[in-house]
């Protein structure tokens, strides 16, 4: 930033300005499906408000860049879970939330029907852990979600990103 007279100039890259926008307008898509949609809910209500971070739900996963895993995730449910992050915009971010997304929870050991993590089927960007995870605990993960936009290099925005 540099006063001149008249007003003043700010010097920056365009990809500071195009990461500093994606990460203050990060559009969520939810898919929760036990106790950790509870909470997640609640973080989306009023009293935590995403809003006031440019985060809004939204219905579509065309129309979304984030992505809440919440809950327990089966094999059945695998391929419906796949089929909306691949239909999502890119660049895309997902967050597993709560102990069964992150890693099959309780159920790891007990049923073959849970998913072991939804890290198996789709790159997950910040792993939540707990049983279920407070409202106050996703508003972080989104912070680390929005940081690491902050950081992305253009080059990254493609799918091939992930390997």
């Amino acid at each position: 930033m540099e006063n001149m007279p008249g007003g003043t100039v700010v010097t920056t890259s365009l990809e500071k300005v195009l990461n500093e926008s994606r990460a203050s307008s990060l559009w969520y898509l939810l898919f929760g499906t036990a106790c950790c949609a509870i909470e997640m809910m609640c973080a989306g209500a009023s009293r935590y408000d995403f809003d006031r971070f440019g985060m809004f739900f939204r219905a579509s996963p065309r129309q979304a860049d984030l992505m809440f895993v919440a809950g327990t995730i089966t094999h059945k449910m695998a391929p419906r879970v796949k089929l909306l992050y691949e239909q999502m915009a890119e660049p895309r971010y997902v967050i597993a939330m709560g102990g069964c997304a992150c890693s099959g929870g309780p159920f790891y050991y007990d049923t073959y029907a849970v998913l072991k993590g939804v890290d198996q089927i789709i790159p997950v960007d910040v792993f939540l852990p707990g049983c279920p995870p407070r409202p106050e605990s996703l508003m972080e993960a989104c912070i680390k979600v929005q940081q690491k936009v902050k950081k992305e290099k253009l080059q990254d925005w493609s799918s091939d990103r992930r390997g």
